[in-house]
């Protein structure tokens, strides 16, 4: 999703606060690096105006001289017509019936090279997994698409999987003057992980070596002519020749890398690029790394909920978390102080989030599970991750098209049911997520014992038999979802009605007198901090006189 280098290229950059700038964070794991040899991709689409929902595309034979009309997926601009091959494979959400998954973050870049005509980055996405079945020819389609037909957006970060091999790959126009784009594509250790917030994270990049490194042939030269480059072939950094590092950039978005990293190998070790993501000073961070342990999906998920926990941007620990210890901020970002520029942090896990998935993809496994797509529509921290697979048909009612929007709440959406209890926390967060996790973790585990089953089950299964029995978990496992938050959402609004909070027994159940009246509730009150910080600002004010 677009950061706010579209609309003023030096402000306060990606962590800033106006309403259409937004942010995604994307995850990538190596086969190597996995416990069970799935690559993992993973992506939350964060945009304060998007609705969380899937579309499917089904597959299609296309007659000679049929047009694609495209638009600009944020906004829904008209940008042309291209040429349809003449067959499409069918998608469902960012993953395509071949198990290959896309994801993306963008990083605006240089302001001159942004492009207004052509295909723009969201449809690029969509197209290209109508149009290809593995990474590599993802790289292919994507790269001659643009140089055909232009590309209409601004500097833009890529993951891009299918379950052998995970890229990464970083594309910016060439400006209204010139078609087309600049981009580098790396292919990924399988051993590794590496991650993408919103800023460009390719930096040197080998020259000679097309199995782990492809780039469009004019990217270095074309950084010279437009004088953004002056130094050797040898030398050349992709990131710093169009995209723009400031504090901003690396606080605000490789701060999130930072935190990723963190959590899979060792903190002093990571801790020692603090100067980069705090200030944008010294060696920048890898672009991946060798984690000390295989990472599972359920791990992947986490990180995807991080508030930078137990590091030093730890958004629980200062003032602005308040007496419930909330990790989240509302927008603007950045806010003055007599005359002075501030700005809160920028975590993985936020608010604004319209959907997110991880994409499990493993080429061993059976037909139509050779991808996954874990989707979760709101908030990383609160949503569950229902699994939607590669062979699906079509979506779940609870997380498709057209069940409510961002203007009309629908009891029966994931999107919506979500934001009930989501935002319910967010004014008493410390006191409501072990509630929350006690549900989500019970809804999470036992799909997942469901999705071991079912990979033994459908092994056996024709195709289409395993096709429609995968289709049928998703609605079950989401629909079931949906009706316990709901029922999630209640016993929040119960239990913790007018700053109270109801007793409740070992299991979570409301507890009774032994007459059946409501148990007389507690009364939490603030933390020490709260109340320090009060006797701070007004003194004896308040102080009772003995």
């Amino acid at each position: 999703m677009k950061t706010i280098n579209q609309l003023i290229i030096a402000a306060a950059a990606f962590a800033a606060g106006i309403p259409s700038a937004d942010a995604c964070t994307s995850f990538l794991v190596g086969k190597k690096a996995s416990a069970d040899g799935s690559a993992m991709i993973s992506y939350a689409a964060d945009s304060h105006n998007l609705y969380g929902d899937i579309v499917h595309t089904p597959a299609a034979d296309h007659k000679a001289g049929e047009m694609r009309e495209v638009r600009d997926w944020d906004t829904n601009r008209y940008l042309c017509h291209i040429p349809q091959p003449s067959h499409t494979y069918a998608v469902t959400g960012n993953m395509n019936e071949h198990g290959l998954a896309i994801g993306e973050s963008t990083w605006g870049g240089r302001e001159e090279l942004w492009g207004d005509k052509g295909i723009d980055y969201g449809s690029l996405i969509y197209i290209t997994l109508e149009r290809a079945r593995t990474a590599r020819e993802a790289i292919d389609v994507m790269t001659s698409l643009v140089a055909e037909h232009d590309y209409a957006s601004e500097g833009e970060s890529f993951s891009i999987s299918d379950g052998n091999e995970v890229w990464l790959m970083e594309m910016i126009g060439k400006g209204k003057e010139e078609k087309g784009a600049v981009w580098v594509a790396r292919r990924l250790p399988d051993d590794c992980i590496a991650a993408h917030a919103n800023h460009s994270r390719i930096h040197q990049f080998p020259l000679d070596e097309p199995e782990t490194t492809l780039y469009s042939p004019d990217v270095i030269e074309f950084a010279r002519r437009r004088g953004l480059y002056e130094g050797p072939d040898s030398q050349f950094s992709f990131s710093r020749a169009y995209a723009v590092t400031d504090q901003s950039a690396t606080r605000g978005c490789d701060g999130r890398v930072y935190s990723f990293y963190r959590r899979h190998t060792s903190p002093e070790a990571m801790d020692a690029y603090l100067p980069w993501v705090l200030n944008a000073e010294g060696e920048p961070l890898p672009l991946w790394i060798k984690p000390d342990a295989p990472l599972t999906v359920d791990m992947v998920k986490d990180d995807m909920r991080d508030h930078f926990e137990g590091t030093v941007l730890d958004m629980t620990n200062d003032i602005g978390a308040g007496a419930y210890k909330v990790p989240y901020r509302w927008r603007p970002l950045t806010y003055k102080v007599d005359g002075e520029t501030y700005t809160h942090e920028r975590a993985t896990a936020t608010q604004q989030t319209g959907f997110s998935f991880v994409a499990q993809l493993d080429q061993n496994a059976p037909k139509g599970m050779k991808g996954i797509l874990w989707f979760g529509a709101d908030d990383t921290n609160t949503c569950v991750y229902v699994p939607i697979y590669c062979s699906s048909a079509t979506v779940p009612y609870e997380f498709a098209r057209g069940n409510g929007d961002m203007l009309t709440l629908s009891w029966d959406a994931a999107f919506w049911v979500n934001n009930y209890v989501a935002n319910q926390a967010y004014n008493r967060y410390s006191q409501m997520i072990p509630d929350i996790r006690r549900v989500q973790q019970a809804e999470e585990g036992k799909i997942a014992q469901e999705v071991a089953a079912l990979r033994q089950e459908v092994a056996s299964m024709s195709d289409a038999d395993a096709a429609r029995r995968l289709e049928a978990h998703s609605a079950e496992a989401a629909a079931r979802y949906v009706k316990n938050y709901k029922a999630l959402g209640d016993y929040l609004l119960v239990k913790y009605l007018d700053g109270n909070v109801k007793k409740t027994d070992a299991d979570g159940n409301f507890v009774r007198t032994p007459d059946g009246i409501c148990t007389y509730p507690d009364f939490p009150g603030y933390d020490d901090d709260y109340y320090r910080a009060i006797v701070r600002q007004t003194g004896d004010k308040f102080k009772v006189k003995e």
